[in-house]
């Protein structure tokens, strides 16, 4: 029986010694995302700008299906946003013709909608510039160190870790107990021969397999020592653009390229093909999926197109205001990207069940 552990993945500067309560309230986790573009007031699809907490994104999105009358499918949104958050993010619904709602009847405990403008494109999957998040981080102890580690993960970076949200809600008791993510289990399910029915329940769990299996090939970057050192036949991450290229010239002056936040590694997200890079990161990379053949083989075979994705992330327009033992900390990160993974780098958060 294959079991799927999340507690072994290395950190950048070793462990944090601080810690510190994390999403007490509703509002210690808020999320603005920012999309990056003007709309054009006109188009076949109407863009809602909504405030929800306590609710989860693929929820609203049937409410607001229910709303305007329409099929779940013609409501689309860039993310998926943390339930135990407030949280401000855009839904696309494809309307062509003049056909508009009165938004102030569309009724939710826990959602309002903050404005809404026609647009002449879709709202598509990981279409954002990126997320602002404001974090409270209450009752930490040694807050200097806290803040000296997130001033080192701006400069520096972290790993770029998919987050615990990937892998289902994990929270610790009073008796630090950890209960594992619903989504990692129902993967761990999958894998070990059970027939998951529900669409919507298997890709859920397809994306935890996958995101654990990356995540266990950056801890072994890390671990060797290659995070944030590029060699012949790495597949590198442009930042901002997301494109990629095969390091094969000039490694001296990628390497200062990456220390310069311009480009980063990458890390395969496993699917059907090769992992694009050659050389010595190609036998390396081959070594650690031959690790988990079942898991590779399985993921091959699900259609999933073999992908990239960066193995470092910088944390942007960093601040942090303490107040006593409690911190609130605001940074900017490109869409795709966990704040849970800056802040494991930087303190040890509790989050009580």
């Amino acid at each position: 029986m294959i079991s799927l552990n999340t507690n072994n993945w290395q950190y950048l500067y070793g462990p944090p010694a601080s810690s510190g309560l994390f999403k007490q309230q509703l509002a210690d986790f808020k999320v603005q995302e920012h999309l990056g573009y003007a709309l054009t007031g006109d188009g076949e699809h109407i863009y809602i700008e909504l405030e929800k907490a306590g609710l989860n994104t693929a929820y609203v999105a049937e409410q607001l299906a229910n709303f305007c009358g329409l099929p779940l499918r013609q409501v689309t949104y860039a993310g998926r946003k943390d339930k135990y958050a407030v949280t401000r993010q855009w839904f696309g619904i494809h309307l062509p013709g003049k056909r508009e709602f009165n938004w102030s009847e569309f009724t939710l405990d826990g959602a309002q909608v903050v404005r809404t403008q026609r647009h002449n494109k879709k709202l598509r999957t990981g279409q954002l510039k990126g997320n602002t998040f404001i974090i409270t981080l209450r009752e930490v102890t040694e807050p200097e160190q806290v803040i000296e580690r997130l001033q080192r993960a701006a400069d520096e970076g972290v790993p770029n870790y998919f987050g615990s949200q990937r892998f289902g809600v994990q929270r610790m008791s009073e008796q630090g107990e950890i209960s594992r993510g619903g989504n990692l289990l129902l993967a761990e399910r999958m894998i070990n021969g059970e027939v998951i029915k529900n669409r919507n329940k298997r890709s859920m769990a397809l994306s935890a397999l996958r995101s654990w299996l990356f995540n266990e090939m950056l801890s072994a970057r890390i671990s060797a020592g290659l995070l944030a050192e590029i060699q012949t036949g790495d597949v590198i991450n442009l930042s901002g653009s997301n494109s990629i290229f095969v390091a094969n010239d000039d490694i001296a002056d990628l390497n200062r390229r990456l220390k310069e936040r311009d480009l980063s590694t990458t890390v395969p997200l496993w699917g059907d093909g090769g992992p694009g890079s050659s050389n010595q990161p190609l036998a390396f990379e081959q070594q650690l999926a031959g690790q988990h053949p079942e898991l590779t083989s399985f993921l091959a075979s699900q259609k999933l197109t073999q992908d990239r994705r960066a193995a470092i992330i910088w944390p942007q327009q960093l601040e942090c205001d303490r107040q006593g033992d409690t911190l609130i900390v605001r940074f900017f990160l490109p869409p795709g990207c966990f704040a849970t993974s800056v802040l494991r780098e930087c303190i040890n958060t509790i989050e009580l069940a």
